[in-house]
């Protein structure tokens, strides 16, 4: 009785093993790609891990859609799928969209942000002008030392909005130095 369950999806389990390998693959090609841009742009091994986490979670959730229909679901019940959990999900983060938009800016400054962990930056915000040493940057928020040794945590999204200044390239070392 097993052996005819497996005999009748046999075709389907085939795709099943082709799917699971070429997506480790693609994982495996990715983590690559991204820990090598890390290491050539000196970025902290946390942010590295999070993004790389980001794209396996993607690549889950495509492997799960591909799998749907290599089992037989129509395109039609996976859209009336999808599109209930995305208007679940998206009523309940419209309240909170700005944690959305601080991981969507934590991305994009990991490929394309100029700064890194130990520069010393100025931020021109005309109410609320930072200047400071940036100690790390986390998926939500940047961690900037003050030159007064306050920590102050400044959103993501906001990096990308404001105007940003280069005080000082490592200035982590060269305190350090002097203490």
């Amino acid at each position: 009785m097993l052996f005819q369950f497996f005999k009748s999806f046999e075709s389907e389990f085939i795709a099943t093993a082709i799917l699971i390998v070429s997506m480790l693959i693609i994982r495996f090609v990715t983590n690559f790609t991204i820990t090598k841009v890390a290491r050539q742009r000196d970025i902290n091994e946390a942010r590295t891990r999070l993004i790389r986490r980001y794209v396996t979670v993607t690549l889950f959730i495509i492997a799960l859609l591909i799998e749907a229909f290599v089992f037989g679901a129509e395109m039609k019940e996976v859209a009336v799928l999808f599109s209930s959990i995305f208007a679940i999900i998206g009523i309940g983060l419209f309240a909170i969209w700005s944690i959305l938009s601080n991981i969507t800016s934590g991305i994009i400054m990991f490929f394309n942000f100029p700064y890194k962990v130990g520069d010393k930056i100025e931020i021109h915000d005309k109410d609320f002008p930072i200047r400071g040493i940036i100690e790390d940057i986390r998926a939500f928020q940047l961690h900037l030392r003050l030159d007064n040794g306050d920590l102050v945590t400044y959103p993501n999204n906001l990096m990308l909005q404001k105007a940003v200044t280069l005080v000082e390239k490592d200035a982590i070392e060269y305190e350090a130095d002097y203490e």
